[in-house]
């Protein structure tokens, strides 16, 4: 079973920067798409970025101020936040997702990110 350990969220005001991370421990391949989604409160549960073997999107939201990297050797997932805004305000989660004939789906607990203004 694969568990997903976010950490690198917290307090900051507009315009600062912040750095998540996501650490997968069990069996987690290569080929796998790793990505982070939000939930702010009172809003669905939204993609924000994704990364594969093919490289890398984002939502419209956060182009040109976020990027995502991940470090396949630490089964780990990152997520850089620069010149973060108050509607960035949000539950971020990781998920990491693949598999063939059996899609593995996991879900990470989830941590807060809050942007003062």
């Amino acid at each position: 079973q694969v568990q997903l350990v976010e950490s690198g969220g917290g307090l900051v005001q507009a315009g600062g920067s912040l750095r998540l991370a996501c650490a997968a421990s069990g069996r987690i391949f290569s080929s796998y798409v790793m990505g982070w989604h939000r939930q702010a409160p009172g809003k669905q549960r939204e993609p924000v970025a994704r990364i594969t073997n093919f490289g890398t999107s984002y939502a419209d939201s956060v182009k040109g101020r976020f990027t995502i990297s991940r470090d396949n050797a630490k089964n780990t997932v990152y997520l850089q936040m620069n010149n973060l805004k108050p509607e960035d305000t949000a539950v971020y989660y990781c998920n990491v997702r693949g598999g063939w004939p059996t899609v593995d789906d996991y879900w990470g607990q989830g941590t807060q990110v809050t942007v003062s203004s």
